[in-house]
Parts: structure tokens; C-alpha cells; sequence
């Protein structure tokens, strides 16, 4: 395991999700089925939104950032997973548990800043539908896509640099699937109030400010919505409303449950659990939830590959 308490870690010791091996082979089918789902729904998404100029709108742009924010989430996390299900000793080196970090992070914070853009979109289209082809223009959107990448870079570099620049000595043992700063904290031979802390600021930064925004946007939503004589169109945006709030409840609840609380010492199987849902789980349900339900992208398909 570790060295000697002088010297710095140079690998860690995932303990995975599970240490059965019968469970852990059921867990690879599982996980390999929801990586491939992941990867070819998000990937159709791109490739659909890019071949067909009816998908050249706001919303859809959004989506495309989304998508790729997605493949790159759950890349840098379930492959590495579906590796240690199959292998008796789960190490990752310290270079390779910081490029995972760095690609988690930006992933996880951009994705977070591209939810809450995606419900400002929503709110301009249905409140203000007169004035959104002005607002929402070209400019605009590449704007706010560079922003959102912009600011889960920035995220990144706060968190894994108070992460990273930590002394790990002794213990290598991460009871995590994959290299996360909550996860790596633990593991640290010095004090941890100041990482700590940081992670709570960009917590509050990424993930509350967002939120707020996003439960904003829908209230404004839904009170339109309320006030609509069509019943057709009412029940359209209730439905799309209730699915992107399913998406938010899952991503945001479990992320600020993980990042927004004090740092125990402990990791217990139940916080790896609630990790699984907005680091594996999202990516695969967000394309089936924001885009293959919709009859612009059906019809799309319809013309790519055929009826």
C-alpha cells in the first residue's frame, strides 16, 4: 500500500463499488450497457443537431454543448470503472487521478452552467416569446456556451488545485470508483480546512447559484403556463418542464448532497451510491429526457438513417 510516511503517494487503491466478485461482474454488464447508451445517445445528438438545419436553434445548440459535456463526464470516469470490475488490484497512479479530476470537473461544472442556461432559454421561449429570436440571437448563445465552459474550467482549477497540492502520505486507500476531491481529501496528511472550503465556495459558486436560477425560471414558466387558454399547449410545456426538473432534482440534489456538506473522515457505500447518479446516470438520461422524446429530433432521425 503506501510508502514510507516521508514519502509522497504515487498510486491509490480504488475500492470500487463493490468488493464480490459476483456483484462486481454484474455491475460491469450494468455499467457497460449505460456507458453504451450514454455514448450513442449523446453522440446522435451531436451528429443529428450538426446534419439537420431544423435543429439549428438555441435550444439545440445548448443541447449539443450539453451532449459533449456528457461524453466527456462519463468518459473519464465509467471506463476506468468497467477496467477495475474485471482486475484484482484497482490502483490508478497520482498523474492519472489528476488528469481524471481535471476532465470530471470541468465536465461536471460546465454541465451544471449549461442546466441552468438551458432553463433561462426555456423562460425566454415561453414568457417572452415575442422578443426571443432578439434575445436569444447567434451572439448571444456562443457567448453564453463559452461562459458556462469558461466558468467550469475556473471551477476546476480552484478545486483540484486545493485538491491536488495537498501532502498524501501513508494511507492510499481512496473507498471511492473514481478520483474525486471529496474522496481524495480524506486520504490527506495535513489539515483540510482550507480545500474544504474551497470546494464549498465553488459549490455555492456552480451548483446553489445555478439552481436558484433554474427554479426561477420555471416558476416564471409555470405561471405562464397556468395562465395559457390552450389546454394542448399547457400539457406540451408541463410535460417538458417535468422532464428537465426530473434531470435537475437528480443532478443537483445528489451533486450538492456530495459537495455542499461538511467533509467527514468517512466514506460510506450510501455517498457512493448517490455519486453514481449525477456522474453515470445523468449523462445516459439526459439525452432520452431533453432531446429523442422530441418530434424535431424523431423526425431528424427519420431523415439521417431512414424511415
Amino acid at each position: 500500500m503506501g510508502k514510507e510516511n516521508q514519502t509522497y503517494l504515487t498510486e491509490f487503491i480504488l475500492l470500487g463499488l463493490s468488493s464480490d466478485q459476483h456483484t462486481q461482474v454484474l455491475l460491469f454488464v450494468v455499467f457497460l450497457i449505460i456507458y453504451l447508451l450514454t455514448v450513442s445517445g449523446n453522440l446522435l445528438i451531436i451528429v443529428l443537431v450538426n446534419a439537420d438545419s431544423r435543429l439549428h436553434t438555441p435550444m439545440y445548440f445548448f443541447l449539443k454543448n450539453l451532449s459533449f459535456a456528457d461524453l466527456c463526464f462519463s468518459t473519464s470516469i465509467v471506463p476506468q470503472m468497467l477496467l477495475h470490475f474485471l482486475v484484482m488490484r484497482k490502483t490508478i497512479s497520482f498523474a492519472r487521478c489528476s488528469i481524471q479530476m481535471v476532465f470530471f470537473l470541468v465536465a461536471a461544472a460546465t454541465e451544471s452552467s449549461l442546466l441552468a442556461v438551458m432553463s433561462y432559454d426555456r423562460y425566454v421561449a415561453v414568457c417572452k416569446p415575442l422578443h426571443y429570436s432578439t434575445i436569444m440571437t447567434q451572439r448571444s448563445c456562443v457567448q453564453l456556451a463559452i461562459v458556462s465552459w469558461v466558468s467550469g474550467a475556473f471551477v476546476c482549477l480552484v478545486d483540484a488545485t486545493f485538491t491536488l497540492c495537498l501532502p498524501y502520505q501513508g494511507r492510499n486507500v481512496i473507498n471511492h470508483y473514481f478520483c474525486e476531491p471529496p474522496a481524495l481529501l480524506k486520504l490527506a496528511s495535513t489539515d483540510t480546512y482550507k480545500a474544504e472550503m474551497a470546494l464549498f465556495s465553488m459549490g455555492v459558486a456552480i451548483l446553489l447559484a445555478p439552481v436558484s436560477l433554474i427554479l426561477v425560471s420555471y416558476y416564471n414558466i409555470l405561471s405562464t403556463v397556468l395562465r395559457m387558454q390552450s389546454g394542448e399547449g399547457r400539457l406540451k410545456v408541463f410535460s417538458t418542464c417535468g422532464s428537465h426538473l426530473t434531470v435537475v432534482v437528480f443532478y443537483y440534489g445528489s451533486t450538492i448532497f456530495t459537495y455542499m456538506r461538511p467533509n467527514s473522515k468517512k466514506m460510506n457505500e450510501g455517498d457512493k451510491v448517490i455519486s453514481v447518479f449525477y456522474s453515470v446516470i445523468t449523462s445516459m438520461m439526459n439525452p432520452f429526457i431533453y432531446s429523442l422524446r422530441n418530434k424535431d429530433v424523431k423526425e431528424a432521425f427519420r431523415k439521417a438513417f431512414g424511415r
